[in-house]
């Protein structure tokens, strides 16, 4: 929960547009301001205070304990100027609440964490529990001191700087990736990567702290962390039992359910007929922890109890494979402002880019310092897709990009046709050259439309040709691609002869070429009067139905309300 206050008119009408904006994230506190500020803090994840800098830093000096506990606290001046992350940029969070809250206002952000200003992922926001010597290994990475890295467990990190190396010489500082139950060294990080799965099976009844005992003693005797435990897992007839359910509730972990099909298929080392009579399946522990593969590190467990009664509870602890992740990333049509938030998040978390020479170009300001960039030319698609996919499976957190989104005549389709479910991939939106045109033109798009390439390279005009003949039958709106290029003249002609046989001379048609970029070039013709000589690679062509009008010089498709139907 985010606790929201504020002292004056003008800091109360900022307040309550972030109320509005985030009404089940936010909570506003009335009354004192000293006393709305003591609430809040104790109450409250995150603060925002519409007050002075110097007001807020008196009022929760005293407050303060510890930066692992205290809630991230960020200062919005009463002009909405700025959006300042005071307290916990990290651990609660302000610096990215700071980002939020200045998009949502319209403030700058003003973050002074000093691994944010220069760039440099912070090590307390991986997204793993960390332990040791955080300040001062952030502090060798900024100075460019060498920094070893030792990863024991693969798994995709961003980007760091070259000063930081799998065996950096003489490196006095050290992160450490790994799930065994380590202590750091003296000038070390070590990140926990939630890499262990356990297994659990348990009786009906059994009670939490024998089910809790036993998951953290297997892996105590195992020499296994506990805060690399990424989930519990059981059949589904077990989904509820209070034993199992609590203990994942006080480890902060999912608790995963299979059926007993699923697990009775799992080879396991220690089947019984046990858990075969009572839920179907020869293994629970065992099998549920092996589900999607793994290095069973902990063979079945069972409990022991203090008054010699039978055991209620077995577990299972298995490391699984490192993955790899691939973020599939639409740039948007290429304005910086239409490149979305969630992109720029992809682009600062990957340590390796593979994009077309001229979409890194775009974004290479954005990339973490140490970001490995795999850049090729036009025609190298499928190359790109390959290498993306290949970086991935080495477990890297790659980012393919693309213009406008990636999943639109794009990288998408032939990277995830080369992936398979040994990596996670993850699609990032972005705003398409389609939409992009037709918000320079008006309205072309409100009601049902079809987009379609005019580049035969990869599909027979035989093909495109009935595309585009079924859409001129079906009077639908048709946004072309690639429409005309210095070798492929011919196309676009045909296409708008087709739609001619269907549609009226003065039908309007939107031409614009790099659409939201610095020399964009957007006009409304007809499609009589359209030359297509006028068209080229970087220009989108839209072509209205037969209600679409030209409406003071915009392109208007009527989205068929009744209301219009009677006004006309």
């Amino acid at each position: 929960m985010i606790g929201l206050i504020s002292a004056t008119a003008a800091g109360a009408a900022a307040r309550d547009r972030l109320a509005v904006a985030w009404p089940d994230r936010t909570r506003v506190y009335e009354g004192p301001v000293a006393d709305a500020v003591r609430r809040a803090f104790g109450e409250c994840e995150q603060l925002v205070c519409f007050l002075a800098t110097g007001a807020v830093v008196r009022l929760v000096a005293p407050l303060l304990s510890d930066k692992a506990s205290d809630p991230g606290v960020v200062c919005v001046d009463e002009g909405g100027r700025f959006a300042v992350s005071l307290v916990g940029g990290h651990g609660g969070g302000a610096n990215e609440l700071a980002r939020a809250v200045g998009t949502l206002l319209g403030a700058e952000p003003v973050v002074t964490t000093a691994t944010d200003a220069m760039g440099v992922p912070g090590l307390d926001t991986l997204g793993m529990p960390v332990e040791g010597d955080v300040a001062g290994v952030s502090r060798a990475l900024l100075d460019g001191e060498p920094v070893a890295l030792e990863a024991e467990s693969i798994w995709p990190l961003p980007a760091f700087p070259s000063n930081v190396g799998g065996a950096a010489a003489g490196a006095g500082a050290v992160i450490r990736v790994t799930d065994r139950a380590v202590d750091p060294a003296g000038h070390e990080v070590v990140l926990r990567p939630p890499s262990l799965v356990v297994g659990v099976g348990a009786s009906k009844g059994a009670p939490v702290d024998e089910v809790l005992g036993l998951v953290k003693g297997a892996l105590a005797d195992a020499g296994l962390s506990v805060a690399s435990v990424a989930a519990l897992a059981t059949v589904d007839a077990k989904a509820g039992e209070p034993g199992i359910v609590g203990a994942a509730e006080r480890l902060g972990v999912p608790l995963v359910t299979y059926s007993a099909e699923e697990l009775a298929v799992v080879d396991v080392p220690n089947p019984s007929d046990a858990p075969l009579a009572a839920v179907g399946t020869p293994s629970v522990a065992e099998a549920a922890a092996l589900v999607g593969g793994g290095e069973l590190l902990v063979p079945k467990t069972k409990s022991q109890r203090a008054d010699g009664a039978p055991a209620m509870a077995t577990c299972a602890v298995v490391r699984r494979p490192g993955r790899g992740r691939l973020a599939v990333v639409g740039l948007g049509p290429g304005a910086r402002d239409l490149l979305t938030p969630r992109a720029e998040a992809e682009l600062r978390r990957a340590s390796v880019l593979v994009g077309l020479d001229q979409y890194v170009d775009q974004i290479r300001d954005l990339l973490r310092p140490g970001t490995r960039v795999l850049e090729s030319g036009l025609g190298a698609e499928e190359e790109r897709a390959r290498t993306a996919v290949a970086e991935a499976r080495k477990g890297q957190a790659v980012a393919l990009i693309g213009s406008g989104d990636a999943g639109v005549y794009a990288m998408a389709s032939p990277a995830l046709a080369e992936a398979s479910d040994d990596i996670d991939v993850v699609g990032v939106p972005g705003v398409t050259a389609a939409l992009a045109a037709a918000a320079i033109l008006g309205a072309p798009l409100g009601h049902d439309h079809v987009s379609i390439s005019l580049s035969d390279l990869h599909t027979p005009w035989e093909v495109i040709e009935r595309r585009v003949r079924a859409a001129a039958e079906a009077d639908i709106v048709v946004t072309f691609y690639n429409p005309r290029s210095r070798g492929r003249d011919w196309q676009l002609p045909k296409a708008l002869a087709i739609l001619g046989e269907h549609r009226e001379p003065t039908t309007p048609v939107g031409v614009v070429r790099n659409a939201s970029r610095s020399d964009e070039a957007g006009r409304v013709t007809t499609l009589a009067a359209l030359d297509p000589a006028t068209v080229d690679m970087m220009t989108v062509v839209t072509v209205g139905n037969t209600a679409t009008r030209n409406i003071a010089g915009r392109m208007v498709t009527p989205r068929g309300y009744r209301w219009q139907e009677s006004a006309r």
